[in-house]
Parts: C-alpha cells; sequence; structure tokens
C-alpha cells in the first residue's frame, strides 16, 4: 500500500441536507411513476376467443388443433427447423419443448372478447354471455384448466358503447365474486383508449366495484389497447399514451398494440396493415418509451394472415408469423396478439429460438459479471438487469429450464430475480 491519502472538503454539511430537501418531491415522484418491472410472468402472447364461442374446452382444444397442425406440416423436427429456418443444432429442442407446451399448456394468457370479435348483441344475449364467461373462467382455476392468465375485453369507453362495457364488466367481475373471488390471473382490456380521460374513467369503475365488494384498492388492473392515432400523439402535441399511464391511477398493467385498427385510422391500405409496417413501429416505440421504468408491460399487434389449407400455404403464413414475432423480440416486444390455434407452434418456435440460441452467451455474460471476472464485453449493473430478465422470461415461458440456467450461471432463481428487479428486496447473490 502507497501513501495514505489525506481527504479534505469545501463544503458544509448542511450543503447536503439542503440539495437533498430541495429534491425530495422529485424522489418520490421517480418513486412513485417509475416503480421499475414489477418482476411478475409475462405471457408470451394473449389468445383472443368471443365470447359466444369461448367453452370449458376451448384451451385445450386450441393445444390439440395446433398439434395436428404440426403433425401434419411438420411432423418432426428437421421438418419444422427446414420451414422455420431454425438452426440445426436447436432443431431438436425447440420442437420437442414446442410439443411439450402445447400438451401442457398451449395458451398463456386468454382474453374472452366483448368487443370487436364479439359485436353488437341484445343485451340480454351480451348479459349472459357475460355471466357464462364469469362462470366458465372461475371452474377452469378451480379444476386447474385455466390458462396462466385470464379476462375479457370489454366494449370500450365511448359514448356509443360505454354503457354496454360498463355493465359486461360488472356483470363478469361480479359473477367471478359470487363463484369465489378474482382469481390471481385476472387480467381485463380496455380497447380503442383515444383520451386519457377515457382510462380514468374505467378506473372509476373500477374502484366503485372494489368498494362496493370490500376489496383492496388498487386490487384490479388493466390493459390499454392503443388502436387510435390520438392515443400516441394527441391534439396539442404530447404523447397521449404516456398520460394514460397516469391516469390509470397505478391500474395500467399493459399497453397492447392494436394492429389493424391503428393501421387503418393512420391510413394505412389493407394490404400493408401489418405489424412491422413503419407506422406500427413508430407507435410501439412511443409506447415502448412512453411504459420504460413504469412496471407497465407493451405488447405486440397480430397478423391476420392464418396458416390455414394445403401444406404450402400454411409454411408460408408460419415463415411470415416466425419472422414477425421474432423481430418483436428482438426489438424488446415480449408478448403478442394469437388470432389462431394454428399460430401455436410457430409463437412457441420463435420464442423458444429466441431463447435457447442466446442462452450460453447471456449466461455467460452474466456469469462473468457476478465473478467480475472480465473478458471481452465490460458489462455494467443494466446489462446485468437486461441479462437476468431475459433467463428468466426464457424459464418463465418453457423454453429453458432453471437447472440449466444455474448450471451455466451459478445462481439461483432468486439471484436471478433480485438482478432483474432489484426493488423487490436488496441484491443479495448466492453464487460462490
Amino acid at each position: 500500500m502507497g501513501q495514505q491519502e489525506k481527504v479534505a472538503t469545501s463544503l458544509a454539511g448542511t450543503v447536503s441536507e439542503e440539495i437533498s430537501a430541495s429534491l425530495t418531491a422529485v424522489d418520490a415522484e421517480l418513486a412513485r411513476r417509475y416503480p421499475g418491472d414489477p418482476g411478475t410472468r409475462q405471457p408470451v402472447h394473449t389468445v383472443y376467443v368471443p365470447g359466444d364461442v369461448f367453452e370449458p374446452g376451448t384451451l385445450r382444444s386450441w393445444g390439440d388443433q395446433a398439434l395436428a397442425a404440426l403433425d401434419e406440416h411438420a411432423p418432426d423436427a428437421a421438418s419444422l427447423a427446414a420451414v422455420l429456418g431454425i438452426p440445426e443444432e436447436l432443431a431438436g429442442p425447440v420442437h420437442d419443448r414446442v410439443r411439450a407446451k402445447l400438451e401442457r399448456e398451449p395458451v398463456e394468457d386468454l382474453r374472452i372478447d366483448f368487443e370487436d370479435g364479439y359485436g353488437p348483441r341484445p343485451d340480454a344475449e351480451e348479459d349472459e354471455a357475460a355471466a357464462r364467461a364469469a362462470r366458465l373462467v372461475s371452474e377452469a382455476y378451480a379444476n386447474g384448466t385455466a390458462a396462466p392468465y385470464m379476462g375479457i375485453r370489454m366494449k370500450c369507453m365511448e359514448a356509443g358503447v360505454r354503457d354496454r362495457g360498463i355493465r359486461t364488466t360488472d356483470v363478469f367481475l361480479t359473477g367471478l365474486m359470487q363463484a369465489g373471488g378474482l382469481p390471481e390471473g385476472l387480467v381485463l382490456t380496455l380497447p380503442k383508449v383515444t383520451y386519457p380521460e377515457q382510462v380514468t374513467a374505467f378506473a372509476q369503475l373500477l374502484e366503485a366495484f372494489e368498494k362496493a365488494h370490500g376489496l383492496d384498492a388498487g386490487r384490479i388492473g388493466f390493459e390499454i389497447q392503443i388502436e387510435t392515432s390520438q392515443s400516441i400523439l394527441a391534439a396539442d402535441g404530447t404523447a397521449a399514451v404516456a398520460r394514460m399511464i397516469d391516469a390509470a391511477r397505478g391500474r395500467a398493467t399493459g399497453l397492447h398494440y392494436g394492429t389493424f385498427d391503428y393501421s387503418a385510422c393512420v391510413g394505412v391500405s389493407a394490404a400493408y396493415q401489418a405489424s412491422d409496417h413503419p407506422a406500427a413501429d413508430h407507435a410501439k416505440a412511443v409506447m415502448q418509451v412512453a411504459a420504460a421504468g413504469t412496471g407497465v408491460r407493451v405488447s405486440d399487434g397480430s397478423t391476420n394472415v392464418l396458416p390455414v389449407g394445403p401444406t404450402a400455404q400454411v409454411h408460408e403464413a408460419w415463415r411470415l408469423h416466425y419472422g414477425l414475432t421474432r423481430r418483436a423480440l428482438a426489438r424488446a416486444y415480449y408478448q403478442g396478439w394469437d388470432m389462431h390455434p394454428g399460430h401455436l407452434p410457430t409463437r412457441y418456435a420463435a420464442v423458444y429460438t429466441f431463447y435457447r440460441e442466446g442462452l450460453e452467451p447471456a449466461a455467460a455474460r452474466l456469469a462473468a459479471y457476478v465473478a467480475k471476472a472480465g473478458g471481452d464485453v465490460m458489462d455494467e449493473p443494466a446489462t446485468a438487469k437486461a441479462l437476468s430478465g431475459y433467463l428468466l422470461r426464457g424459464i418463465d415461458c418453457g423454453a429453458l429450464d432453471t437447472a440449466e440456467v444455474a448450471r451455466l450461471t451459478g445462481l439461483t432463481r432468486a439471484d436471478l430475480d433480485a438482478f432483474a428487479s432489484p426493488r423487490r428486496g436488496d441484491l443479495t447473490v448466492t453464487a460462490p
């Protein structure tokens, strides 16, 4: 050790105290608006099923139809890899995991649709369908056949359908309460939002319901569907979507991009309406920046090209869906919509390939960061957070196993959680 340096300062201790006092309000505002990722599982997709179509066996039926499509159009690992361009070394693991997923948990997030997929119906008919949906969702959670996340998309807060949307929400939530209570995986989706005040109105509706049933304040959250140009850029030139998150009063859980409504809203012709159109990229980039740090997740939209018909046509639709899903993942949109059972094989194939091809590099970088071993990349805490989040998402969806991640990183699931979401508690790493 060399000579110990003499430490000198020039400022009185009160300077630091005064500065801290002046920033107290800012500190509180940062903590309120930007709490960070909630540290919970994010589904890789959302499946929409019309309210009159949803049945007790819907989830299993989607899985069986997806498996049948695989058997008919890509019966083994090599054929699936050839269609989608999956690297040879990943073909077997991806194919096996896709089949296992479709057998075990074909749908991660289900929305029973009372909006576009359901349309206008007589009030008595929609009342009955909403009550039936509540009963079937409650039964699914009770008997273990539910998706991890389930809920409804009601009609929007625009004047023409507002009362109907409010009533359907009330009927559905009341039915759940009468059947035993709200499930942990409950998700509601508010569509076609144009003004932040509509978000606040829906938050008020949920607050009133919670009070009526003695529920904890804030128990019911919801997703905001971004389907109009006004939801991205307000008339005064501000980013309306950022204001919508605040307008939800802490209840917003997600921002979902509506591919076709938004595309039509900004004048994109039908032949070019897709999630990779420049208009879509702009909208999602604004959503992404608005949601960053807030704990609100962003979801991509869907493709309306269905994998049906002869094998050549199915393969073409699969390649399109696979490519769009991989593109979204690279842009940090970890969730999207699936509109048909035939989309499930390529959804999981794309997601699993994404995580498995990056497993070893991500694990090596994280292990080196923890060990302070250096290497050819100098990572910072923010990157360690991203690496941990990547591995956790892979584990949650079934692309990766906890044991193989632990073997490659030397970290437990708790360690990964601590890196990915430090606000859960002190960052404690148990690796050697």
